[in-house]
């Protein structure tokens, strides 16, 4: 089965289409080479999948014949993605709730001391 229709049909993108423009870009890999969208899976490949700016690791266990439901993805694919790569992810979405609103205009003197405080205090 080719990588862009296994990632689509195991539920890792919405479409296949959206698949396919993922490994031309080079976000999939098949044990550790960049593959083409051809480029067949067979049980036991380590697939490497940066979406979302997380790094997924998945073992194919199993070959689908078609899309499957979401309580079924689990008899196909093993998930191996470490718990640090959502932690990441985690502090993005604090460093993005940051006390000023969008289009509040630039920082003041004092927010500009509170953030260099506040990024010395993580150095340490």
């Amino acid at each position: 089965m080719r990588v862009d229709k296994y990632l689509w049909s195991v539920r890792y993108y919405k479409t296949r289409s959206i698949a396919t423009r993922a490994c031309k870009k080079g976000a999939i890999k098949v044990n550790g080479d960049v593959v083409k969208p051809s480029r067949d899976v067979f049980p036991t490949d380590k697939i490497g999948v940066r979406k979302n700016q997380i790094n997924y690791t998945l073992e194919v266990l199993d070959l689908p014949k078609s899309r499957l439901g979401a309580k079924l993805v689990d008899m196909y694919r093993k998930d191996t993605t470490p718990k640090e790569a959502f932690e990441g992810q985690d502090m993005l979405q604090y460093s993005k709730k940051y006390y000023r609103q969008k289009g509040s205009g630039r920082p003041t003197k004092k927010d500009r001391r509170d953030l260099e405080d506040f990024t010395d205090a993580q150095e340490e």
